[in-house]
């Protein structure tokens, strides 16, 4: 059953019975025999056929979303098993949001596998959304996000805080004052905001409230790297991590205002969806809970975010 759903996934997703051998190593008179014994299986058609194209049918949609989590839950089961007489090793799928991922990670991955060189990483990156779906649905070992989610099926562990700022172009016209700046001054400009899913778009949203802020000008964007781009070209003003910023603060591109009651604070936080982890999972934990971790490495860069 197992090397079905694998075929069964793998012509789902390439839509093409001989991209699907090709990827499997299979011939394509195997992989078709496959699909056919497991729809024979299954009591019905699960894909529609023509000489262009391979598609799910309504039936097959059902059957690839449970696959997935089947073949993830599967492949999380050997693991442990392996995993009982072994060293931390093997495999670790973790998914982060944008600003954990594109700014902390990198420097955690170099940590994990400098202690453990035989644990393999892979990194998927996206909103606190999709990271929370794909950790839910067994396709990812660990999710790190940030802000706050309610999800009954998992566990969230914070782990540490993380500080976002109010910044804007080193040309922008608030660029030369050095006291504090009044909220009322920043309502009628620009705000280039995260999309909706976003742990940043969730605190963005939330700064709004706190400062009774209804900016009537909103350009939506969907990466942190755009948004500050676009900062620096004088498009408007954001609110980002600390992380994502601290570089163009400190080379001059970007300067944080000041403004009482900023920074605003968050929660950078762990999911996994199972009671059972592997080593690797374990040991990588123990690196997001270690206290001094994200202060040393923060300690490598800028240091200018005074309140």
């Amino acid at each position: 059953m197992e090397q079905q759903l694998e075929v069964f996934v793998k012509v789902a997703e390439k839509e093409s019975f001989s991209r699907a051998a090709e990827e499997l190593h299979m011939t394509q008179p195997a992989v078709s025999q496959y699909i056919q014994q497991f729809e024979r299986e299954m009591g019905t058609k699960l894909l529609e056929r023509s000489n262009k194209y391979v598609r799910l049918n309504k039936a097959g949609e059902i059957v690839y979303h449970h696959a997935k989590e089947i073949i993830g839950l599967y492949t999380k089961m050997q693991r442990l098993v392996d995993d009982v007489t072994n060293k931390t090793s093997g495999p670790l799928s973790i998914g982060a949001s944008y600003t954990f991922g594109e700014y902390v990670l990198p420097h955690i991955i170099a940590l994990t596998l400098e202690k453990y060189p035989l644990v393999k990483p892979t990194i998927t990156i996206g909103n606190t959304k999709e990271i929370a779906e794909l950790v839910t649905s067994h396709q990812l070992d660990i999710g790190i996000i940030e802000g706050g989610l309610k999800n009954a099926k998992l566990n969230i562990e914070p782990f540490s805080k993380d500080e976002m700022y109010v910044f804007i172009s080193s040309k922008h016209q608030l660029a030369s004052r050095n006291g504090e700046i009044q909220v009322s001054e920043l309502e009628d400009e620009t705000w280039i905001v995260r999309e909706n899913g976003s742990g940043t778009r969730e605190a963005s949203d939330e700064v709004f409230r706190i400062f009774n802020l209804a900016p009537p000008k909103i350009m939506e964007f969907g990466s942190n790297q755009l948004i500050k781009e676009s900062v620096e070209a004088s498009l408007g003003i954001s609110l980002l991590s600390h992380w994502a910023i601290r570089k163009e603060v400190e080379i001059g591109t970007l300067k944080i205002l000041k403004i009482k009651g900023l920074p605003y604070t968050r929660q950078f936080s762990a999911i996994v969806q199972t009671p059972f982890h592997t080593k690797a999972m374990d040991s990588f934990l123990n690196l997001l809970r270690e206290e001094e971790l994200l202060y040393n490495i923060g300690n490598k860069g800028p240091q200018h975010f005074q309140s």
